[in-house]
């Protein structure tokens, strides 16, 4: 279960972030954002409510009150293209690899295994950081969290390119993946931070397109430098294209978080603003009549202390992660999503070997032989985004649920697991069917061809059934998005890395048909558990929710009990003070 301090903040700061969106004059703070927000009339939500035609969303009048987000949909869109990016450098630093480790491993003068300890190493600490960098974006913000850890990432890889010997490399892919694996826990929470449940799926799908297309490209990429131009060019590659990605985000992408900026009307602290931010910002300031100013500074000044108030910085705490993961339902969830990214990542670890076998092909062939993947992952990406979000609008016209894309809806009675997981059963269906399918036509040393399609088919429904599973743990723990990504992720990682170093031990002992007919059935029996989901989920996600707003109703009352024992001790000393002058006087 997770800890009450942990569920406590959380809670708290959702609800002060809320509470600040309604309080901050639009006027002042809009221009730093760049955004104008409009309300629809009375006349336009009574018209929508009598007609039949349109979509749910205009079924009913909408509610009053704050946006969800005052991101107008181009910054939405802006910022989760930035996101992806970031999401996309993160595999493609575990995969890009691969081609290198012969040249790697003739150039330090060292065996195999200890060159494979490399990749091992990696894959913990890719479960690891995002524990780190997930709790501090829900702390701090996300802006901190991924300048913090690109630079770091970037140091890392000037390091890799430069060193020459075996123990720099070990230690400096540790820090590579300390850096560049929050970058998907983060993504997944700055989408949660601007979209609302109705919308969120197509969102997702774009940053799990990011996520998704490294493994499939990083080797191509890979096989190309280390083929031209040496090993040392994979790693000033990702110099390159860290350093763009930190430049262009550091200059334009705003803060999200919403215990930092609410709903993104009310501004971050100076040191967290972009360029643009603070141009737009003192570029308002010089406008307007002196009172209007002081108005607007001020109320600018109290939503942000009301924010900051809730806002208790310390150091990031990775059992938070820990947590979530024992939460029954987000436990069911998680693990039946790390169960079919093991089975879709033991086919890509095991690719170079068996291709090399079978069809004895060089490292650049091989890498190229990872596209069919890529194409897969990146249709999949985009099909289920827009799946999700209709399957949504579906399910929430049969139960007469209203949607409020502007203010986000209050998912308490919506059944949410229906939502997302009724359209993932063909994609389970056709996925594993093809992974089984994959293992024997590499028994019979098929065409080329044969692998190839059911590599494209295993991206599309696999890497799709995975996408889904990420958007539910989202839905179900909002409070930490990051926190709940930076689970997912961790469970994933742990998972696939003990699955990555036996499958080759795996196809050896069992041959390469009855592995990966193993594979296939090890998810298949593991599929009732979205059965589980499916009936107990909701009821566990609303007695997590009852415990939470108890332990947020007694942290409340503590902290008033313990204000007002402060301000009766000030009322004693007060007195006392009163008292000594006018014995003074006397």
């Amino acid at each position: 279960m997770a800890s009450d301090n942990s569920i406590g903040d959380a809670e708290k700061a959702e609800e002060v972030g809320a509470s600040i969106q309604g309080a901050v004059l639009e006027p002042a703070v809009a221009p730093a954002h760049g955004i104008s927000q409009t309300c629809s009339s009375h006349s336009e939500e009574t018209e929508a409510a009598h007609d039949d035609t349109r979509d749910l969303e205009q079924l009913a009048v909408v509610s009053t009150g704050p946006v969800y987000s005052a991101f107008s949909t181009a910054q939405k869109r802006f910022i989760v293209v930035m996101v992806t990016w970031a999401a996309f450098i993160s595999p493609t630093s575990a995969n890009i690899y691969f081609p290198a480790l012969n040249p790697l491993e003739v150039d330090l003068n060292v065996s195999t295994t200890l060159i494979n300890l490399t990749l091992t190493s990696y894959m913990i600490f890719q479960g690891l950081a995002p524990t780190v960098f997930g709790d501090l974006a829900d702390m701090a913000g996300r802006r901190p969290a991924y300048i913090i850890a690109f630079t770091i990432y970037l140091g890392a890889n000037i390091g890799l390119a430069l060193q020459n010997s075996y123990a720099a490399l070990f230690v400096l892919r540790c820090l590579q993946s300390t850096g560049s694996s929050g970058a998907i826990a983060l993504g997944f929470g700055v989408v949660a931070d601007i979209s609302t449940s109705s919308e969120r799926g197509s969102y997702m799908g774009m940053v799990g397109a990011g996520t998704m297309m490294g493994p499939a490209l990083g080797p191509v990429i890979g096989g190309i430098l280390a083929q031209f131009l040496g090993w040392r060019s994979i790693f000033w590659f990702l110099v390159i294209i860290a350093g763009c990605f930190l430049v262009s985000f550091a200059l334009t992408v705003p803060e999200t978080g919403r215990n930092v900026v609410g709903n993104g009307s009310v501004p971050p602290q100076g040191w967290n603003m972009t360029v643009l931010e603070w141009f737009q910002l003192h570029k308002q300031e010089p406008s307007g009549n002196g009172l209007s100013r002081s108005d607007t500074a001020e109320s600018r000044r109290l939503a942000q202390a009301e924010l900051a108030r809730t806002r208790k910085l310390r150091w990031p705490n990775p059992l938070k992660t820990i947590h979530i993961v024992m939460e029954k339902d987000m436990a069911v969830v998680l693990i039946y999503n790390a169960l079919i990214y093991t089975a879709f990542y033991d086919i890509m670890a095991s690719l170079p070997k068996l291709f090399q076998d079978i069809y004895h092909f060089n490292d650049l062939q091989i890498g190229l032989c990872y596209l069919p993947f890529g194409c897969g992952c990146a249709l999949a990406s985009f099909i289920n985004g827009k799946m999700l979000d209709h399957n949504f609008r579906r399910v929430a016209k049969q139960i007469g649920f209203t949607i409020d894309r502007k203010h986000g809806n209050d998912l308490r009675h919506f059944p949410i697991e229906r939502a997302r997981l009724e359209i993932i059963w063909p994609l389970l269906g056709v996925g594993l069917a093809c992974v089984l399918c994959y293992g024997w036509v590499l028994e019979k040393n098929a065409n080329l061809a044969a692998p190839l399609v059911l590599q494209f088919f295993i991206g599309l429904c696999v890497n799709g059934a995975f996408n889904i599973l990420s958007t539910l743990v989202v839905d179900l723990y909002p409070q930490s998005p990051s926190t709940a990504t930076a689970a997912n992720n961790l469970v994933r990682c742990f998972m696939g890395a003990a699955g990555t170093g036996i499958i080759n031990i795996m196809i050896d002992s069992m041959g390469r048909g009855w592995c990966f007919t193993f594979l296939a059935l090890v998810c298949i029996a593991a599929m009732p558990m979205l059965l589980v989901e499916l009936k107990w989920g909701p009821i566990w996600r609303e007695d997590r929710r009852v415990r939470m707003e108890k332990y947020a109703e007694g942290k409340k009352r503590a902290e008033e009990r313990e204000a007002s024992s402060e301000s009766g001790t000030d009322g004693e000393t007060t007195g006392q003070s009163a008292d000594e002058a006018t014995k003074e006087k006397l």
